[in-house]
């Protein structure tokens, strides 16, 4: 598993699976946000893994985004999980740059 560090609070990595879940929370992370949509090609249902990260004790986010298609909707929802869930905060999609993305239009928000 590999885990791209954003800023000390938010991590981005490519799809994650339940077996990787001790791996995330035994390097600090409080929350997991899933970026990426069941519906794509090789995606893990993001349910097994919310049960998998909740029984952890660490908290979960589904806000699914399309490739290449943030909406402006993604972005406060990405936001918002942001404001809300305990940090540091790991993020996954199929490669990462989804999640990437997402949060540099986050932080251009805010300005």
């Amino acid at each position: 598993m590999e885990i791209r560090e954003i800023t000390e609070d938010y991590s981005v990595a490519p799809q994650i699976g339940i077996e990787h879940v001790p791996l995330i929370k035994a390097a600090g992370f409080k929350s997991v946000i899933c970026n990426r949509p069941d519906e794509e090609d090789g995606a893990v249902p993001h349910d097994a893994i919310e049960a998998a990260v909740r029984a952890a004790g660490l908290e979960f986010r589904f806000i699914p985004v399309i490739s290449g298609q943030i909406t402006a909707d993604n972005v406060d929802d990405q936001a918002d999980a942001l404001d809300d869930l305990p940090r540091p905060v790991l993020a996954y999609c199929r490669s990462g740059a989804r999640c990437t993305n997402l949060y540099g239009l986050v932080v251009q928000k805010r300005g």
